[in-house]
């Protein structure tokens, strides 16, 4: 039998999180990056801290959802999205279609100059590669300089804010589209494979247990992400 890929029940993706708290970002707070995804929908569950996410989408404009111990939250694709820690934040990220947000599914924001400028856009997006943690913190806070510029659109100007979340949602579906075969295929592997066991199971006679033993997961290495440290949950192990 295919295993799921990366193997979790349902064919999500897990990703245990702890936000930025090196230093401030430029606008004071401690946070990640702003980014949104094209496909995948995404949940926080708060094991530990508090802060907040702050969500925008074209309908309901800008939000901001406090965050403590026990906290559960989830959105859909093409929210912008920025994690803010106030003592402490760490939340497990569950992910649809096997964690492609964290396959490719995501897109940073930098403001409308940096997209038109693929080259400047790849050296922001590559500076955790190049500098550590240092550079996870510079790209964060290039991100949150032009998110100030957005969340003040959204004070003074509400329909330049509409715009402009649309333009940048454009910009990733794009992007998206490009890569179709190779996210089809993550999907297919993941939760559609596990959408078919579920209803094989549906089938009189069949045996209860898929596997002959059961299985588990340990996460992986610290990994600078867009909203803080992370360790995926990747690499099925038997119990």
């Amino acid at each position: 039998m295919t295993t799921p890929e990366p193997g979790i029940i349902g064919g999500i993706g897990l990703t245990y999180l702890q936000v930025y708290e090196q230093r401030p970002a430029p606008d004071g707070t401690m946070s990640g990056c702003a980014h949104l995804h094209g496909l995948t929908d995404e949940a926080y569950y708060v094991i530990a801290g508090t802060g907040a996410i702050e969500l925008h989408d074209i309908e309901q404009g800008f939000r901001s959802v406090p965050l403590a111990k026990g906290s559960f939250v989830q959105f859909p694709p093409g929210t912008l999205h920025r994690s803010v820690s106030t003592g402490g934040l760490e939340v497990l990220a569950i992910m649809g279609n096997a964690g492609l947000a964290e396959r490719g599914d995501a897109r940073i924001y930098f403001g409308a100059a940096v997209d038109a400028d693929p080259a400047e856009f790849a050296r922001l997006v590559a500076l955790p590669q190049t500098k550590g943690m240092e550079g996870a913190l510079e790209r964060r806070d290039a991100s949150v300089r032009a998110y100030r510029n957005l969340l003040a659109l959204w004070s003074a100007d509400p329909p330049a804010y509409r715009a402009e979340l649309a333009r940048f949602i454009a910009v990733h579906q794009r992007e998206v589209a490009t890569r179709r075969d190779e996210y089809e295929a993550i999907i297919r592997r993941g939760p559609e494979h596990w959408l078919r066991l579920a209803l094989g199971r549906l089938d009189p006679g069949r045996p209860g247990n898929d596997r002959a033993q059961g299985q588990r997961q340990d996460a992986g290495p610290v990994r600078l992400g867009m909203c803080g440290t992370l360790q995926q949950f990747e690499g099925l192990l038997p119990t």
